[in-house]
């Protein structure tokens, strides 16, 4: 494993970490313990879970990954070996699982999360909390063309890193990070915490991979003048970058398979795009999964590249990317696919 100190703070970070989203639902808790004996084995440090998870998230199951995670930690005794990262949900999109009556980033509530991750996860400190999506209606989650509104958000960006500064102070939190988050929010948050004397954002979690480039776009050149580097989710683009699902395929047991929602990556667009990867991997006899992840994990701006997985072989194959490094004729082939397909799935 290769290890990577995040700018702005005394975490080091195995470049490949393990999420979690898939605990308590596609993944019992002897699968989900099985995965995390076998992730920090091969050296991975930095495991990645948030209060709403499992994914897709239901009242009766709101919570589970974390407790999982908690059971995992304390009949392990590794907590001082792990950085745990966990995060903190916004506003109710209509999707979620309706956590908490308010659920705004505000201070009642982000102590209200904090202190029931701690309970579930076992532990009395969290190293990165990170706020899940903004207070605000903005883009994320595959939406794009940004919509004008005369809508205030209830909770500012201030009180939001006042809070979570209240739980630095406390002790609770170590570092906090974002995620789901545009440029004007990361910017914006560096310059609240610059003129306020406030705890400094140090990473960004935001989707990223062959399909989703949208970090280059502007978050890239925050990170390169600001040191706020990417813990990159959404890699495999839900599965899809493996081929499985090409030409209708629907493999029994796979979350696109299993949950009707997932359709980020469903396009006629998107498809013929995968198609062109999984050729191209095939063509150079690489395995698609580990040429996307080794993609992501080659760009500057990259802290962690995070691994999601429902069974134990997906996850000693994805572990195995750590082993290849693309070459420039590599590089260069899937630029021309880019440039083909710029954002097919954003």
């Amino acid at each position: 494993m290769h290890y990577h100190r995040i700018p702005h703070s005394s975490l080091e970070v195995s470049t490949l970490g393990l999420g979690t989203m898939t605990f308590g639902e596609q993944n019992t808790e002897a699968q989900s313990h099985q995965q995390l004996d076998h992730a920090v084995a091969a050296g991975v440090n930095l495991l990645d879970t948030a209060e709403m998870y499992p994914v897709p998230p239901r009242p009766e199951t709101q919570g589970l990954t974390e407790t999982y995670i908690g059971h995992w930690l304390k009949s392990r005794g590794q907590r001082e070996k792990i950085i745990l990262a966990t995060k903190v949900a916004g506003p109710s999109r209509g999707s979620d699982a309706g956590i908490r009556p308010q659920q705004i980033l505000d201070r009642k509530n982000i102590r209200e999360a904090l202190n029931a991750s701690l309970q579930r996860l076992q532990t009395d400190y969290i190293d990165l909390y990170q706020v899940h999506w903004p207070q605000r209606v903005t883009n994320c989650f595959g939406k794009l063309n940004y919509r004008y509104t005369d809508d205030k958000p209830a909770v500012t960006l201030l009180e939001t890193l006042e809070a979570l500064a209240e739980q630095v102070r406390a002790g609770k939190i170590r570092y906090i990070g974002i995620s789901n988050e545009t440029p004007w929010g990361a910017m914006r948050y560096l310059q609240l915490a610059d003129k306020h004397d406030l705890p400094r954002i140090v990473t960004v979690q935001n989707p990223y991979s062959l399909l989703n480039r949208s970090f280059e776009v502007g978050m890239a050149e925050i990170s390169q003048f600001e040191g706020l580097e990417l813990l990159a989710y959404s890699s495999l683009a839900f599965g899809t970058l493996t081929g499985k699902y090409l030409n209708g395929a629907r493999p029994a047991g796979a979350r696109n398979t299993l949950f009707s929602r997932f359709t980020r990556y469903g396009s006629p667009h998107t498809e013929q795009a995968i198609a062109e990867y999984v050729s191209l991997a095939q063509r150079y006899g690489l395995d698609p999964a580990q040429m996307a992840l080794a993609f992501v994990r080659q760009q500057p701006f990259v802290a962690s590249t995070l691994l999601g997985a429902t069974t134990l072989e997906q996850l000693q194959t994805n572990l195995a990317s750590l082993d290849l490094t693309l070459d420039e004729e590599v590089l260069t082939a899937l630029e021309s696919i880019h440039q083909r397909f710029t954002i097919p799935a954003p």
